[in-house]
């Protein structure tokens, strides 16, 4: 399996942030340079005996530090950052990026749009690890051809090794773009390897390897600066002369945050759904004040009869005492099914299991929530209660995602290679923990044959050993030609592990984790150290545990970021919302088993992410708007006012949105939620810009992680329902598949193209600034380099007709836009031909932007031509019933679940306050036989990506027009408030059932079930 990329906006944004702090400076090649005795010197041939190499051409003087911060702060305006007072270093820049989001592949692209736009080609990355050293040079094999197919060039990386100086002689000399990876300790420490680097070394031709690094004058990303840079690590790496310094981390110590230019925090990630959903399995330990009797209750199981709960308890057997699990109802006695254990006599008969608040209540008054455990509980039980739950969520995502063809694999953190792998106990030399979970996974897995039968998914189960299905990762011992699993060598200092080999098997194995093939690839559980913690880095982890008591040094920050990368499927697809739109958190669910209970871990985890995000503001202030800069539907900026800050502080209020104290209220949330947010007319046209500034307003109800355990309600079909003559009509209309085809008129697109380029585009002008000065006395060729010697003594911005600074640059206008839009170079060459000149003439004043805006007002004719003349024809192919049946669905009751009379299935998921009131409406209408909220895998194919309807209905005969109806609900029936992309899958649906019905099924949008009925009567 092959991982594939995608081009994603924010990775973007990022490495342009960085590229415009230099906009001004031209596109050069590397510097020539050669080595004789003590100076550098550059010249033009390339064919001298003293050859070096080539370097980082310099930043041009005309880019001096007050230019350079304005273009900062214009940046950091943009990014909605606050302003730096003043260049902070030279040059220093910061980029914040949350863990998971893929911060490796944004410094390369970064790399690669520095080196198109100013020639830049030396780069060192220095990452505080070996672990991260790994996984930054698998990162650079991994992404080489996605990056190759983009800009048309590879770029050389290598690791930095002491004993392998040919290296740096290659970096030094390729004039092409170079990497060198290098973890901190190899230029830090004082050992004799570390040494190495600032000696004059015989078979280095007596030259330093320091000196030739410097010289290349790179560009230096560091990689976790926070465990990189100590006092004296900022000493040395002055002596690469860097150019400039990069430093990329989610989490930057507050006192070394130089320039931040762009910021993807841990909210702003998760709100964008960029990372994973997390989800606790907590278990708490509730003493025995009140029994000495040991009871673990797993669950509660709700469905279309009584309620069910799993427990599990001591039970006596021929052979001693054992805990065993088991299914119980109420008046289920404890005493007589455990043999007539004493501890169970007094009054344990369940009186009460209720699905509310996940408890099951006994007649002694004795009552037990759902993760609870009560009575004697050793260290081992509790880890074999985690291992069973790990299993248990591992099984339950597994069903899920198994017919996504996404693998699921589950992680066990552990503190010593003994508990996993015990050499002194053949022939397994399985350790207590790998027992354990051979036991528990077998007890699991035969409950589960009994429940769901035979299907494909238990199939796939059958056909993997349970001792195939897990494995370790961890440092080998391979002494007298036996290969042995040691605990290797641990850095005390950072709890992480400096063992070559371990992330050599875990990195090698990436892919092949990945890999769903039962015989390729069986392993579904990993067993690794807990140091290898920051090692690990597979993107379908979809359960973690921690077999270990969290030490002070273990954020849970930290114990969840090796799981929070959005998974892949088995064409290496990443399944993120370009893939899945608003389902992306359906899929992408990180569930963390602890050792503690769900409330002490979601606080201590909250907490840390409100200290990661501690300077982003409480409430709505003035000065979260006043000064921002917002875009309008075409990409026109504009920056807020005083008035326009009135005018949306006075809307919000008026809407119930911000109470008196500026804070955001449940209402601003249900209406975003429903699509219905209504923002002042002021800044109508900009209200996606105005909403994601209210939108940094930190709220701990945004980054509450899930109980898991909540998750009570898995979805069962109604076969009644399913078997309902009206329901059989229904679907027999509506379940032909169909294939889309788009026949648009070229010249109609030229046409409206030049027109909306002639009316809407407008580039900003380029400003340049002339200074002037008087050279004093030169005291050093020093100061002459530097520019030391010159006073400056004023200055002058002018804009207007001036040739640009960068005119020298030539630009392929046609070839990008053609590259932008998709179109052909005749119908690029009929547009520019065709707009005025005083359009055309804005090209001059910013290329850059003039190509930006220019293809966006393009591609939104070329979506409408396409919206506009896109037809459906019905194939043979049609859904089958079992689409609702795959995979299985799951909610909570109260929260975004609810009993169901007419649905096809007992309950109902609801997405938004606005779904839940149309779903009741459905539910207790007489005129409504079935309705079904329509699973995923029920889409119809369009040029924007797959589209899934929200609902289907069937009315009974007689009672309205007896029409069948597939609606989708939305807070507001204002077009002009739905998106572009939605609004043309909107209309492809509507294509798609007139072709496959001959208009006996109507498709339209509705925002409630009177508007239904109106359309449905009319």
């Amino acid at each position: 399996m092959k991982l594939q990329f995608k081009h994603q906006k924010f990775q973007a944004d990022a490495a342009k942030a960085v590229v415009d702090v230099f906009a001004g400076q031209p596109y050069l090649t590397p510097s020539y340079m050669m080595d004789r005795g003590s100076g550098t010197y550059q010249q033009s041939s390339t064919e001298d005996e003293d050859f070096t190499g080539w370097s980082n051409q310099k930043i041009v003087p005309e880019l001096n530090d007050r230019l350079i911060l304005e273009h900062i702060n214009k940046i950091q305006r943009t990014n909605q950052i606050k302003p730096s007072l003043n260049l902070e270093g030279r040059f220093n820049l910061t980029i914040e990026m949350e863990t998971g989001v893929g911060k490796t592949y944004t410094y390369i692209k970064t790399m690669f749009e520095l080196n198109k736009h100013y020639g830049w080609s030396k780069f060192i990355v220095v990452v505080p690890s070996i672990a991260i050293r790994e996984g930054v040079y698998k990162s650079f094999e991994v992404t080489q051809e996605h990056f190759a197919e983009e800009y048309g060039k590879k770029i050389r990386f290598f690791i930095y090794n002491s004993s392998q100086l040919t290296e740096i002689d290659r970096f030094a000399s390729d004039n092409s773009i170079n990497v060198m990876i290098i973890n901190s300790q190899a230029f830090n420490a004082r050992g004799k390897d570390a040494r190495r680097i600032y000696m004059k070394l015989d078979e280095f031709r007596s030259r330093r390897p320091i000196d030739i690094i410097a010289k290349t004058n790179p560009i230096v990303i560091i990689d976790e600066p926070q465990s990189v840079e100590g006092k004296q690590t900022k000493e040395n790496l002055k002596q690469f002369n860097p150019l400039m310094t990069l430093r990329y981390s989610a989490t930057h110590k507050s006192d070394s945050i130089y320039n931040m230019i762009y910021r993807l925090d841990a909210m702003e990630a998760y709100n964008k759904r960029l990372v994973k959903k997390i989800s606790v399995k907590g278990i708490t330990e509730s003493g025995s004040t009140a029994t000495e009797s040991y009871l673990y209750l797993e669950s509660i199981n709700l469905s279309k009869n009584a309620p069910t709960a799993t427990l599990q308890f001591d039970m006596k057997g021929s052979t001693g005492i054992s805990k065993v699990t088991r299914i119980v109802s109420e008046g289920y006695n404890l005493y007589d099914n455990s043999g007539q254990m004493e501890e169970y006599k007094e009054g344990f008969v369940v009186s009460r299991i209720d699905g509310r608040d996940d408890s099951v209540e006994f007649i002694n008054g004795i009552k037990i929530y759902a993760g609870d455990v009560i009575g004697k509980v050793s260290d081992e039980q509790l880890r074999r209660i985690q291992i069973r739950e790990t299993i248990l969520s591992h099984i339950q995502r597994e069903r899920e995602l198994f017919y996504k063809g996404i693998k699921v694999l589950s992680l066990f953190f552990i503190d010593e290679v003994k508990k996993y792998k015990d050499y002194d106990n053949p022939p397994t030399n399985n350790g207590i923990y790998a027992e354990m979970f051979e036991e528990e996974y077998n007890d699991i897995i035969s409950n589960l044959q009994i429940k769901i039968g035979e299907d494909d998914y238990m199939k796939y189960l059958n056909s993997i050993p349970v001792e195939k299905t897990h494995a370790g990762y961890f440092s080998i011992d391979k002494k007298k030609g036996i290969e042995k699993f040691v605990n290797g060598k641990i850095n005390k200092k950072e709890q992480t592990s400096d063992d070559v080999n371990a992330y050599d098997l875990i990195m090698k194995n990436k892919e092949l984790l990945l890999d769903r093939d039962p015989k390729r690839s069986p392993v579904r559980f990993i067993f690794s150290h807990s140091a290898l913690r920051e090692g690990w880095d597979n993107p379908n982890v979809f359960q973690i545990c921690t077999l270990k008591q969290s030490s002070s040094y273990v954020r849970k920050r930290q114990e969840v970021g090796r799981g929070l990368r959005l998974c892949v499927n088995q064409d290496g697809e990443r399944m993120d919302t370009n893939t899945l739109g608003n389902d992306v958190h359906n899929v992408n669910i990180l569930t963390v088993i602890a050792s503690e209970s769900y409330d002490r871990f979601a606080k201590g985890l909250q907490d840390e992410f409100a200290e990661a995000v501690a300077d982003r503001p409480h409430s709505i202030t003035a000065e979260l708007f006043i000064g921002k800069v917002i875009k309008d539907n075409n990409g026109n900026e504009q920056v807020i006012d005083d008035d326009m800050w009135r005018a949306i502080y006075f809307d919000l209020i008026v809407n119930g949105y911000i109470d008196k104290k500026g804070v955001l209220t449940d209402k601003y949330y249900e209406d975003k939620a429903n699509n219905e947010i209504k923002i002042a007319d002021e800044v109508n046209d900009s209200s996606t810009s105005v909403i994601e500034i209210i939108d940094s307003i930190y709220d701990s109800r945004a980054m509450q992680p899930e109980n898991a355990r909540s998750n009570n309600i898995e979805l069962e079909i109604d076969e009644n329902k399913l078997a309902m003559p009206e329901f059989k009509a229904l679907w027999s209309k509506i379940n032909s598949k169909s294939v889309y085809g788009v026949d648009f008129d070229t010249d109609e697109l030229v046409k409206k193209s030049i027109e909306s380029l002639n009316t809407k585009l407008r580039v900003s002008k380029m400003y340049f600034k002339v200074e002037t000065g008087t050279m004093n006395q030169i005291h050093s060729k020093e100061e002459l380099i530097n520019g030391e010697s010159f006073v400056k003594e004023e200055s002058a911005s002018y804009g207007g007709d001036i040739t640009p600074a960068n005119s020298n640059i030539k630009y392929d206008l046609i070839g990008k836009l053609v590259d932008e839009t998709g179109l052909t170079r005749k119908a690029i060459i009929q547009i520019l031909q065709g707009i005025k000149p005083i359009t055309f003439n804005q090209f001059k004043d910013n290329p850059e932007e003039f190509i930006i805006k220019a293809s966006n007002l393009i591609n939104d004719q070329k979506a409408t031509a396409i919206i506009e003349h896109i037809t459906y024809d019905v194939l043979d192919e049609k859904y089958d019933t079992d689409v609702f049946t795959d995979p299985t669905i799951k909610g909570r009751l109260g929260v975004n679940a609810m009993k169901a009379k007419k649905h096809l299935y007992n309950h109902i998921i609801y997405d938004s306050t606005n779904e839940e009131k149309f779903a009741s409406e459905l539910d207790t209408n007489k005129d409504v036989a079935v309705y079904v909220k329509l699973p995923d895998g029920f889409y119809i194919n369009t040029p924007v990506g797959h589209y899934n309807p929200d609902w289907a209905i069937a009315f009974y005969e007689g009672t309205v027009k007896h029409i069948y109806f597939v609606a989708e609900t939305k807070g507001s029936m204002n077009s002009m408030q739905l998106r572009l992309i939605e609004e043309s899958k909107i209309h492809c649906a509507k294509e798609h059932f007139k072709a496959i019905s001959n208009g006996e099924v109507v498709y339209d949008v509705v925002d409630s079930y009177k508007t239904l009925l109106d359309m449905v009567t009319r």
